[in-house]
């Protein structure tokens, strides 16, 4: 029985920690890929009516696409911290570990990259009507990142701290 658990736990572990790793990447990609298509969507109507806005829209289309880079970095993380993870032999214990620290980027990075687009989107009626104001839309899509920032830092924090955690 022990050599069954050993075994079964070993495996788990490592697939644990890739399922945490491709789920920080899907789910904040995922949202940055929404969060995109919402502001770009608005600021097509704006490069209608006035292209030569182009810059200014194009700096609140890319903001919710951050997101999406913070989940890539978990993931690239969680798989090059321990070698072990694609060599089968992770702990049950530290592949839990790494699932769980991909929580926090997935899905803060999730529903972050929707509302800050939802926020670029609605910065774009700035530029359109006063373009010279445009990095008040800017800054009000900023705030959101702060909370993906702190959940990548969370995330970030759990993975170099995994083998302290679980030895």
């Amino acid at each position: 029985m022990k050599f069954l658990y050993d075994t079964l736990g070993t495996q788990l572990g490592s697939v644990l920690a890739i399922f945490g790793a491709a789920f920080a990447v899907l789910f904040s990609g995922w949202g940055s890929a929404k969060g995109i298509g919402i502001a770009a969507t608005a600021g097509a109507g704006v490069l209608s009516e006035t292209p030569e806005n182009f810059s200014k829209v194009l700096l609140l289309q890319a903001l919710p696409g951050t997101q999406g880079i913070y989940g890539l970095l978990v993931g690239f993380l969680i798989i090059f911290t321990n070698a072990n993870v694609f060599a089968g032999t992770l702990p049950l214990a530290q592949g839990l570990a790494y699932l769980c620290a991909s929580l926090p980027a997935g899905f803060v990075g999730y529903f972050s990259a929707i509302h800050q687009g939802r926020v670029a989107a609605a910065g774009m009626g700035i530029v359109a009507k006063k373009p010279e104001e445009a990095m008040k839309g800017v800054i009000s899509a900023g705030l959101v990142e702060t909370y993906a920032v702190l959940a990548l830092l969370t995330s970030v924090l759990i993975i170099v701290n995994v083998p302290k955690i679980v030895g």
